[in-house]
């Protein structure tokens, strides 16, 4: 009998390297937000996330079943998704809050456009931005080491956070130290600006991410808000800056998500850029403090056009043959 020979879908590359594997080094590199998160919000913060995660896997292995497609929650990538969207939500909100955005996320911007690897969006920051719509439910803050009761009713707690602070063109009042361990209010994820700088340099050094993106990103909100600032000196408006609201966390772990993000290395570049730019305009003009989601969405909407403006050259084709070969195309148009 003659052996059959089976061709996949591209990319033939062979690699020790899988999709399990990827999102569970995702996974530890969150796991220092995530312990900072319960020493600065309480157990409160664990058994959100825990619930975020669960809804996402689940929401996922429902929908496989339902439509008869292979079940995909052994990659991690729903996970993934249920980690990033919790590291997004303040630490009082309510249980039914992560199972509104994680069907969102995972149903709709996910797996109605076929599943990992297709959807045009990053999943968990989509469905952070829709649960924004509710603003009783992202404006709610808790401050730092105000540990809420796991179970039972939770007062309604609003604490300044410094993107607040920012937004109205002042700087807030915390040093760096406060700034950099998470000592104010926020979401649970993204206020350990250390602990998300541990976990983005694990990434660059396991090569899951490369640094293109989180450099240019933050690189361009740091000139920019240096450039222009607005209360105080320029480096300490611009330090504030990069040290508030969901920038770190969007950088190193929203932006760099392989689906949607560009794969050509200067399209990287122009992203990174891109999204800093829509960040400072949207924290500037915007009517919502932190404009770090809407600018990642933005650019995830832009990545075909990006990666077609970023694909390099063939190699050995100089200008002057690019512009013989148009000469002549001309020429034959005009015969």
């Amino acid at each position: 009998m003659a052996n059959k020979l089976i061709v996949s879908a591209a990319p033939h590359i062979t690699s020790a390297d899988s999709t399990s594997k990827i999102m569970g080094r995702v996974c530890i590199a969150l796991l220092p937000t995530l312990i900072a998160s319960v020493l600065i919000f309480g157990f409160q913060a664990l058994l959100l996330t825990a619930v975020t995660v669960a809804a996402c896997v689940v929401f996922e292995y429902a929908y496989c079943k339902l439509v008869g497609r292979d079940v995909t929650i052994s990659d991690l990538s729903a996970v993934v998704t249920g980690l990033l969207l919790a590291m997004c939500l303040p630490a009082a909100s309510p249980y039914w809050v992560p199972l509104l955005g994680g069907v969102f996320a995972i149903v709709v911007v996910k797996q109605f456009y076929g599943g990992l690897g297709k959807n045009f969006m990053n999943p968990a920051l989509a469905g952070r931005m829709l649960l924004s719509t509710f603003p009783f439910l992202m404006t709610t803050w808790v401050d730092a080491l105000d540990y809420l009761p796991v179970w039972g009713e939770m007062d309604a707690v609003t604490s300044p956070t410094p993107m607040a602070a920012l937004h109205s063109g002042r700087l807030p009042e915390l040093d760096m130290g406060q700034m950099l361990l998470g000592q104010h209010g926020g979401s649970i994820g993204e206020v350990s600006i250390f602990m998300l700088l541990l976990g983005g340099l694990y990434l660059i050094m396991r090569r899951v991410i490369s640094p293109r993106i989180p450099a240019a990103f933050l690189g361009t909100v740091a000139v920019l808000t240096f450039l222009f600032p607005r209360d105080g000196t320029s480096l300490e408006w611009m330090t504030a800056q990069l040290c508030s609201g969901g920038l770190v966390l969007g950088a190193f772990f929203m932006a760099t998500d392989y689906t949607t993000s560009p794969v050509t290395p200067r399209g990287q570049v122009l992203y990174g850029v891109g999204c800093g730019l829509l960040t400072v305009l949207l924290r500037y003009y915007g009517s919502y403090p932190d404009g770090v989601g809407w600018a990642i969405l933005t650019m995830n909407c832009c990545v075909w056009l990006i990666d077609k403006v970023g694909k390099p050259g063939r190699y050995g084709v100089t200008k002057e043959m690019k512009a013989a070969a148009k000469a002549a195309k001309k020429a034959g148009k005009e015969g």
